[in-house]
């Protein structure tokens, strides 16, 4: 029989609570900088709203996660040195210079999806961890050795160009 195109069937079932919650969830994301303590931080539920102890919590991670980047990004282990004592367990040094990169690396892509949470308080502690780490452990501050010849700065190459 030809209805014309239009299918006599059952209504869909309503959307389960599962599924209800995580559309609701997906709504209250923020896509814009905002200030408060209701924010996700890199897990799902945490630090939870309504709690300002753990947001304190989230915020004093971040700035220890970017603190460390800063830390392993100014280690002398892995800028490398080709003393002669190195050379031969070169490859032993390698893998270590190799892990700690991994490592490091690791934390500076938490510290971003820490700051995609557009949560202002977490960029700014982001930020906070980079500086003081840079300011201990890159820049010359606490750190006399001269600027090598052609070097006009402190801060590290440009990896990108």
């Amino acid at each position: 029989m030809n209805d014309g195109g239009h299918t006599h069937s059952m209504a869909p079932a309503p959307p389960s609570n599962a599924t209800m919650m995580m559309h609701h969830r997906h709504m209250m994301m923020h896509m814009t900088f905002f200030w408060g303590k209701n924010a996700e931080i890199l897990f799902d539920g945490w630090p939870g709203s309504d709690h300002l102890g753990m947001y304190v919590l989230a915020l004093t991670v971040v700035f220890f996660l970017a603190f460390i980047v800063e830390w392993l990004s100014n280690c002398s282990i892995l800028r490398g040195s080709s003393s002669p004592s190195q050379r031969s367990a070169a490859a032993a040094v390698g893998m270590l210079q190799t892990l700690l990169y991994a490592v490091r690396i690791g934390l500076a892509y938490l510290v971003m999806l820490a700051v995609m949470s557009f949560n202002a308080g977490v960029f700014l502690v982001a930020i906070a961890g980079h500086s003081i780490g840079f300011f201990l452990f890159g820049s010359r501050a606490f750190n006399k050795q001269a600027i090598a010849p052609g070097k006009t700065s402190d801060l590290p190459p440009m990896n990108c160009c």
